[in-house]
């Protein structure tokens, strides 16, 4: 029989410097694509699951898995893509940039964006289909208010989180609730404790930081970029019903990939009624993108984008990342590590650090929100019930250390398609997701304070949670 085993803490650390010093030299050092660099970390992976005795069809077959758990958010890229051209060809995207900056006041700009974003989460249950929409209508508004681009992105995807952690409609709260075994309604309620101080610290800060800035300067930006707007694009009301056409259709549970190819066609449609295109240039916008050909800088970059090629990259990196997942757990990093985390978690404090560190360590590396939701859950479900914690407790840690964190790790399904979409960088935008940050916080808090845990949970001989109400 052939023997394998798990790796020591001692070799996990190697191998985990080693693979950062991989990225790191040939990202930073060499100048060549990440893409590379992650390709070189599935080798060495490999050669060291060899080492642990593990064929080279077990490795293999981890790469598919961890590939697999993330194919949702590969086909969400591919239509995103493709909506974000249509939308910008067929004039969606410029005439909600253009109403922002008419009737948006630049010195309340941090929060709207973060409350607009926040509620389109919650609506849609959606945050990569909330920051390729309402997050790159916020980008080029608050560019035309002249406020830092990483500003901007960490409000967007600050309130992007807000309904990816929250709302019924959202596949991780759903996905969460199962796996720890309570009631979706009681799960949101639960977060609710956690998320709803966050969203109030988190609108103040971003407030209190817009009141900060000199606005008299943007506010003449903002009018140059509604003139060329106007030049290049109509404008009306009837512009913007795609969008809510998009919003209204995912508000109902609709899937979310057709509803997105939905508003995509809606944009090709658009641009043919609208904007002069001809059949064959609308629906080439799916694919390469938006082209205009104007002497405003400004209008070049933010409005010349999108289409699938411009996901590619992003798509590669994405499988790359999550095989490389895969591949980690396939020979047992993930359960080594969190086999010390589980049993070093013998305080309340200690096992909600633990739950959210297992989340964390499930992103960097599973590479995806669903990885850390499954890590989270499954090693440290057994000390909640030793302990007689309520499992709402679980949940709501679960969300907190995994859900909240993948936008934060710049090599997860998350992370790369917040930087990519907004156009500004994992390491830029990381210390403006206050609402992430407080989250993080303020789940840390109840954890180590004992608030908020509710009343202990009876479970039966076979250790199986009695079910929970809503309340």
């Amino acid at each position: 029989m052939h023997k394998t085993r798990l790796p020591s803490l001692t070799e996990i650390l190697i191998l985990t410097l080693l693979l950062l010093a991989i990225i790191f030299v040939a990202v930073h050092q060499l100048g060549l694509p990440i893409q590379l660099a992650f390709i070189g970390c599935w080798f060495v992976v490999m050669g060291f699951g060899k080492y642990l005795g593990y064929h080279y069809h077990h490795l293999q077959k981890g790469v598919i898995a961890g590939v697999t758990q993330g194919m949702d958010a590969i086909m969400i890229l591919i239509a995103v893509g493709a909506l974000i051209g249509s939308w910008m060809a067929g004039g969606i995207v410029p005439n909600i940039i253009y109403l922002g900056l008419s009737v948006m006041d630049p010195a309340l700009f941090l929060p709207a964006a973060f409350i607009i974003c926040a509620i389109t989460s919650l609506a849609t249950g959606t945050s990569f289909g909330t920051a390729g929409t309402a997050g790159i209508a916020m980008m080029g508004i608050g560019a035309g208010f002249d406020l830092p681009p990483a500003l901007v992105a960490g409000a967007a995807i600050s309130g992007a989180y807000v309904g990816d952690k929250l709302s019924p409609l959202s596949d991780t709260t759903v996905m969460t609730a199962s796996m720890c075994q309570v009631n979706l309604i009681a799960h949101i309620k639960s977060m609710l404790y956690v998320s709803v101080p966050a969203c109030i610290i988190a609108c103040i800060a971003f407030l209190l930081v817009g009141l900060g800035f000199d606005h008299d300067g943007g506010t003449g930006t903002a009018q140059q970029v509604m003139d060329a707007i106007a030049v290049h694009y109509t404008i009306g009301w009837y512009m913007l019903l795609p969008a809510l056409i998009v919003i209204g259709l995912l508000m109902m549970r609709l899937p979310s990939f057709p509803v997105i190819w939905l508003g995509a066609l809606l944009g090709v449609l658009w641009a043919m009624l609208f904007e002069q295109a001809s059949l064959v240039s609308a629906f080439d916008s799916l694919y390469n993108g938006n082209f205009i050909d104007t002497d405003v800088e400004f209008l070049q970059i933010l409005l010349n984008r999108g289409g699938i090629t411009s996901m590619l990259s992003v798509i590669l990196l994405v499988i790359l990342a999550l095989g490389l997942g895969g591949l980690m757990e396939s020979i047992g990093v993930l359960t080594a590590v969190c086999n010390v985390l589980q049993h070093w978690a013998t305080t309340t404090g200690r096992l909600g650090l633990s739950t959210m560190l297992s989340g964390i360590l499930g992103n960097a590396l599973g590479g995806a929100a669903y990885v850390s939701i499954m890590t989270a859950s499954t090693i440290t479900s057994r000390n909640y019930e030793q302990m007689g914690i309520d499992k709402r407790v679980l949940s709501r840690n679960v969300e907190s250390g995994g859900t909240v964190t993948t936008p934060m790790i710049p090599w997860t399904d998350g992370g790369i398609f917040m930087a990519t979409t907004l156009g500004v960088s994992t390491l830029n935008y990381l210390p403006f997701l206050w609402y992430h940050w407080l989250v993080l916080g303020i789940a840390l808090l109840y954890s180590y304070a004992g608030w908020y845990h509710f009343a202990p949970v009876e479970y039966d001989a076979e250790g199986t949670p009695q079910p929970q109400s809503a309340s």
